[in-house]
């Protein structure tokens, strides 16, 4: 029988991102975004429940039985964290450990540009990070948090589904809630933590209507409000969270989303050039009086034309982030080219014509 102790040793000593247990696959491991099956036997229905109780405690078996699946942090000795989900699927077991190093990373270390830290010492606003599932948003959060607990002299309330880095107080105080332990839900932790006298508030993900409304309401009124999206991109970010809301309400929205938006830093992961780990590709929208506009006057499809202009303040194209780091020969040109929005010019750009 295998024992989850020694495959979680392995998934920290093979820095994968994600380890995978189901039923008719032996155990496998993503590393660098390619599957890779683990020397085991294929593993049975007996085998995912036994390896789900070993690390799954009786209310989160009974909230698995009742709605068929359940997510949740957990510690692994001092070595690392992992966010788990077990789920049913055919009746077996299934489970997803996705592995969170212990340590947080530097700016320099994320390739996060400098303007990103000015940002964070804006007393009120809303600091979107984006990207597709994976991308490493819950990362940069929690180096953007950590920064400004060293930083600021402030109190920073995280709300989390679940609680993925743990952090300390240092200048600031911090306060770390979580989802079905510690609050119901995202919106009623945002209102309620109004009531806190919060400096700083992170939601770990603006899924509704009811926590995008609290999460602007908090920017509003004093907060500096950073949360996730899964969007693509600035334009496309600003499109989600106005569309979510009912038409009567659109243009209200878009007045508030305005004034309160600070940026929106979209990211996705590209694996190295080396096949060594990943390189973080960021498309970076810093709020301006003319993106100001742009928003309240419905003219989204415009604002890629500010951001290729926006250099001075800050403001990157996700393109030009993909080239850059093709130019750094930190990814190769197939996948600067498969990443691109826009392909043809990529290309054009890594064989040399523009």
């Amino acid at each position: 029988m295998v024992e989850i102790g020694e495959l979680l040793q392995l998934c920290v000593k093979e820095n994968a991102s994600d380890m995978h247990l189901t039923v008719g696959k032996p155990p496998t491991l993503r590393i660098n975004n390619a599957l890779r099956s683990l020397n085991y036997a294929p593993l049975t229905h007996e085998d995912t429940e036994l390896l789900m109780k070993s690390i799954v405690g009786t209310e989160n078996q009974r909230r698995i039985q009742e709605v068929g699946g359940v997510d949740f942090g957990f510690a692994f000795e001092k070595v690392a964290r992992f966010r788990v989900s077990v789920f049913k699927q055919k009746g077996h077991y299934g489970l997803t450990l996705r592995l969170i190093p212990v340590r947080l990373l530097s700016f320099e270390e994320i390739g996060l540009p400098p303007v990103v830290k000015e940002l964070l010492f804006r007393p009120r606003g809303l600091i979107l990070v984006t990207g597709p599932t994976g991308s490493g948003k819950t990362t940069t959060l929690a180096t953007m948090t950590d920064f400004i607990n060293a930083e600021r002299d402030c109190h920073i309330i995280t709300i989390e589904d679940p609680i993925e880095y743990y952090h300390t107080h240092k200048k600031g105080i911090i306060t770390q809630r979580e989802l079905g332990v510690d609050v119901p839900s995202f919106s009623e932790a945002l209102v309620k933590g109004l009531r806190q006298n919060p400096d700083v508030i992170l939601v770990g993900e603006m899924r509704d209507l009811a926590t995008i409304e609290a999460a602007i309401l908090a920017a509003e009124t004093g907060h500096l409000v950073m949360a996730t999206l899964h969007t693509t991109s600035a334009a496309s970010t600003v499109d989600r969270i106005i569309d979510v809301f009912p038409p009567n309400q659109q243009e209200q929205i878009r007045t508030q989303l305005s004034t309160s938006i600070l940026a929106v830093i979209a990211q996705q992961l590209i694996v190295k050039a080396n096949g060594k780990g990943r390189a973080a590709a960021f498309e970076i929208m810093i709020s301006t009086s003319s993106i100001q506009n742009l928003i309240r006057e419905k003219k989204t499809y415009r604002l890629l034309s500010d951001l290729q202009t926006g250099a001075k303040y800050g403001m990157k194209p996700f393109d030009v982030s993909l080239a850059e780091l093709y130019q750094q020969g930190l990814i190769r040109p197939e996948d600067a080219i498969a990443k691109a929005f826009d392909p043809d010019q990529m290309r054009a750009k890594v064989q040399g014509k523009a």
